[in-house]
């Protein structure tokens, strides 16, 4: 499955332009309704869905995703809910790679062996843990490698030359470059040296995607000079809470396709 997520930045570049990964939270606005958000972001244009799980003390999220957890969390969403969802997106026949966001307690809590068993069944490409950096990111790297699931590694502005050259033994399908400090959605991205994008791809030996403060089809044809692929998240929760739950799926929608015309898709 990690082959998935390969392909799809692939893909882009041969395309001549960065990929599209769109965030959501599961179970917001509904279980139900969120499915039907993930569904019809595929089909709008995303390259990647990253596939946020509901936590109650999130620490990298901010206000809008915060919300969005808050509600989805009222209405019962969970990581099992969120591995039954993948694996009903995979029944629909979405095929779009989506890694799954979010925090490790509940990893742990589940246990890393039955949780990688999970995701290689539900159909998940890879996962990405924000609070679990890359001393420690082996505990769960390892078997969800033995199941053919990728890690995704963060890279933060503060990341030194020497832990950015650790990225390099977990293969992963690409990076993500968190291009400021801060929470997310807190303000506007910061702008992005293109050399140092360059020595993250370079280091990890994958494609580097950019992410926070990426809001608008402007934003992100910006960094998409510069970077392999662009993340694009409170943008997009913002609309799934931008009116009746019915509309959700449509207002996403349309702002994914607004994003990927603007990367020339």
């Amino acid at each position: 499955m990690t082959a998935r997520l390969r392909e799809a930045f692939e893909r882009a570049a041969g395309e001549k332009r960065a990929a599209l990964v769109a965030y959501l939270t599961f179970g917001d606005p509904n279980v139900q309704t969120s499915l039907d958000v993930v569904e019809a972001v595929a089909k709008a244009g995303a390259d990647v869905i990253e596939l946020g799980v509901p936590y109650s003390d999130p620490s990298a999220d901010g206000p809008s995703i915060q919300r969005a957890m808050e509600r989805a969390l009222d209405r019962g969403a969970s990581l099992p809910g969120a591995l039954d969802a993948v694996a009903e997106l995979r029944r629909r026949g979405v095929e779009t790679p989506i890694v799954l966001f979010g925090y490790y307690n509940p990893i742990f809590v589940m246990g890393v062996e039955r949780f990688a068993e999970r995701a290689h069944a539900a159909g998940i490409d890879a996962v990405l843990t924000v609070d679990l950096p890359i001393d420690e990111i082996a505990e769960l790297a390892t078997p969800l490698a033995a199941k053919g699931v990728a890690v995704i590694p963060l890279v933060a502005p503060t990341s030194t030359p020497a832990r950015i050259a650790r990225l390099a033994p977990f293969n992963a399908p690409f990076v993500y470059y968190i291009s400021l400090t801060g929470v997310t959605g807190s303000k506007a991205a910061a702008p992005v040296d293109p050399a140092r994008i360059q020595m993250i791809r370079d280091a990890a030996q994958a494609p580097v995607a950019v992410g926070f403060g990426i809001r608008t089809p402007a934003d992100a044809a910006r960094f998409a000079a510069v970077a392999d692929g662009v993340v694009v998240g409170t943008a997009l929760v913002d609309q799934v809470a931008g009116g009746d739950a019915s509309g959700a799926p449509a207002r996403v929608a349309e702002l994914v396709a607004a994003l990927s015309r603007a990367l020339g898709r």
